[in-house]
């Protein structure tokens, strides 16, 4: 027994790393998508300790092991482990499994975990909106925890709701996996890009903001100030600021007082007939395809040369460059996904590596003229990928096309978007299947809400459009303010 526990050990310290680690958790999440009844349109990605409950399990649970005559050691060791230098990384976390590991061999492991759950009561505001989205099945909910999963899935057996909602989570090494921030960020942000749902987020800490900032609605869960995150209004408050983060608050229980105020994060009742209906209803408008980083303070910058008067010529086309190449690497690698492969490690053996999924079968097109210095740093993003110049729609023809899964039309700015409208009517009548993703630097908001472009979008499953920046001002640019002009300094012709 003891020696299959240190081989089990052993294969995971060798197996195990911070990309396998979240290789894992992707694939417990689209085992979860792909086995729904039916298409999933909205998911509710839900914290559990301290949000969905006033309890923190890891500390009951360690309260209850210490209480154990049996227990030598009563020190708390998971708040000296995460006050330690290491914090809350991939490293501390993988400590964490290890002294669960040590204290409790697996059955006194499960005993505790399922008197630890029989101490926490969710709230019952919770409970009822489960209850509720549990009856739609294009309505899923998904409890991801850096805590211990085990606890959170007989909590939710006890309450009738384990058929429906699954928990992501660690705690022991056979569970594969450990729940970080970034872990959470990113699965909320697979279930977008590469699901293409609708994601709700709820949490109540510091660790919940990466993943608060990357869903569809955040909501942040505020209990009594007694035992709440001492830190977190700071940290929200700055990334409210200078994240572009947008959330509201629950207040749990409704006598509690607010985080910040409620001009800048505007509270909500979680039984709200209204509220419960944006969750619940079936969108007309399909699902969100439109991905800009607006807010961003990556994209500020970035938009800065761009937008500025005096940059021209050579400087603007590498401004342009950059801006595609950082759109390819953080949006359409989460839109499109991406593909493992192997590649040699510098210490000589073999390790993985990561391209956009189908990267060799992926076609980018160059709107001429001023798509391609953005085209060229979306290339420079993905260099398998074949690259097209295109002035008009029938540039694009069956041999371009054929045996390729993806193809990739950018633009320098859409107006309104009709030049778009051609090259993806053109390219479906070629390929009525292909995946086109559309990237430009800006996109003018009403192009992406009313007109045929729109009507792409919408009737179109397999069409998407990242942006820079969305732009409410509906100015075109003429001769010396002429984006193509600007970029090949040709602005002195009429």
């Amino acid at each position: 027994m003891i020696l299959n526990r240190i081989l089990t050990l052993l294969r995971d310290f060798v197996q195990h790393s911070e990309e396998f680690n979240l290789s894992s958790a992707e694939r417990q999440l689209d085992e979860l998508v792909i086995t729904s009844p039916a298409k999933l349109h909205t998911m509710l990605v839900l914290d559990a300790d301290r949000t969905m409950s006033s309890e923190d399990s890891g500390r009951l649970f360690w309260d209850l092991l210490s209480n154990d005559p049996q227990t030598t050691d009563k020190e708390y060791h998971l708040k000296t482990l995460f006050s330690s230098p290491l914090g809350y990384s991939y490293t501390a976390f993988r400590q964490a499994t290890l002294l669960y590991e040590d204290f409790a061999d697996d059955s006194k492991f499960a005993k505790l975990c399922d008197e630890t759950a029989v101490a926490i009561a969710m709230y019952p505001e919770f409970v009822a909106l489960l209850r509720q989205i549990a009856e739609h099945d294009h309505v899923g909910a998904v409890v991801i925890t850096c805590g211990l999963r085990r606890v959170w899935e007989t909590i939710l057996d006890r309450e009738g709701l384990s058929g429906k909602i699954k928990v992501i989570g660690g705690g022991r090494t056979i569970d594969g996996i450990v729940v970080t921030a970034a872990v959470k960020a990113a699965m909320v942000s697979r279930l977008k890009y590469y699901h293409n749902v609708r994601v709700l987020a709820f949490g109540d800490s510091v660790l919940d903001l990466p993943m608060l900032c990357q869903a569809d609605e955040a909501i942040v869960v505020v209990g009594d100030t007694k035992t709440r995150s001492k830190i977190m209004d700071g940290a929200l408050l700055d990334a409210i600021e200078n994240g572009g983060l947008s959330a509201r608050q629950v207040l749990l229980p409704s006598n509690v007082s607010a985080r910040l105020n409620t001009t800048i994060l505007p509270a909500l009742q979680l039984t709200n007939p209204g509220f419960i209906n944006s969750i619940i209803q079936q969108r007309s408008r399909g699902l969100p395809r439109i991905f800009h980083a607006t807010k961003r303070n990556a994209a500020k910058q970035l938009m800065t040369p761009m937008r500025d008067a005096r940059v021209s010529g050579p400087a603007l086309r590498e401004a342009h460059r950059r801006a595609g190449w950082y759109l390819a690497t953080e949006f359409l690698t989460n839109f499109i996904g991406v593909e493992e492969y192997s590649i040699p490690h510098v210490q000589g053996n073999e390790t993985t590596g990561y391209r956009l999924r189908n990267e060799k079968s992926t076609l980018i097109v160059a709107l001429m003229r001023g798509g391609e210095p953005m085209a060229l740093g979306v290339n420079d993003a993905f260099p398998s990928a074949m690259f097209l110049h295109a002035k008009n729609p029938e540039d694009v023809k069956l041999v371009h096309v054929s045996q390729k899964k993806t193809i990739i039309l950018v633009d320098s700015v859409i107006n309104s978007g009709k030049t778009v409208v051609d090259f993806v009517r053109h390219i479906r009548d070629i390929n009525s299947s292909i995946r086109i993703t559309v990237v430009a630097g800006v996109v003018q908001a009403q192009a992406v809400s009313e007109g045929s472009l729109a009507q792409e979008i919408d009737s179109r499953p397999n069409l998407g459009i990242v942006a820079l920046r969305l732009s409410q001002n509906k100015f075109t640019g003429r001769g010396t303010t002429d984006t193509g002009n600007r970029l090949f300094n040709s602005t002195h012709i009429p």
